[in-house]
């Protein structure tokens, strides 16, 4: 039997945005408003991908200023980058470039263009209080560039965290198999 594949994952963005919440949604199921996160916590998650049982190691960063320091040991040796923003404030989605690029300063991605990167509009469960519509969202991703998947999302009513978290799963496993062209 093949060993299995371990996954990391790293979960980032501004604090408050609900990058814990949507990690305990989707690997406990529950919603529980949560205090900041201290520094960095993670979960492993057994999921199917392709017919392979595959191990989700997700690193949930805090996004406190203070904690800074501290990423660069976390994001080494990622598969993929879920990047979250809050729809209900717009300033967090606009951050998400400062994010993109700290990411990939620290990690010294080759070809950030090619790298996996998830971006996740959180609380559309609060329409009302919505400032980042999804084309606002999508058209602001374009701009950044790359290889990126963008998700409507609401940790609080579990909208599209399996969707998202489904594709996460498949695109960091095709990250980590080389194409017959990288074999050569």
């Amino acid at each position: 039997m093949a060993p299995r594949k371990v996954v990391k994952i790293v979960i980032i963005g501004e604090k408050s945005v609900g990058k814990t919440s949507i990690l305990k949604r989707y690997v406990d199921q529950r919603f529980v408003p949560l205090k900041p996160t201290i520094g960095v916590d993670f979960v492993n998650k057994d999921v199917m991908v392709n017919d392979k049982m595959v191990t989700l190691q997700l690193w949930d960063t805090s996004g406190q200023e203070r904690f800074r320091s501290l990423e660069i040991s976390y994001y080494r040796g990622a598969d993929c980058c879920i990047l979250v923003f809050d729809v209900t404030n717009e300033k967090t989605l606009h951050e998400l470039k400062m994010w993109r690029e700290d990411f990939i300063d620290k990690t010294g991605v080759q070809n950030p263009d090619q790298f996996p990167f998830v971006v996740l509009g959180n609380k559309v469960d609060e329409p009302e209080n919505r400032k980042v519509t999804e084309r606002a969202a999508t058209n602001f991703i374009k701009e950044i560039g790359g290889n990126i998947f963008y998700f409507d999302t609401s940790a609080k009513d579990a909208t599209n965290i399996e969707e998202a978290f489904a594709t996460v799963s498949r695109i960091s496993l095709q990250n980590l198999i080389p194409s017959d062209s990288q074999r050569k």
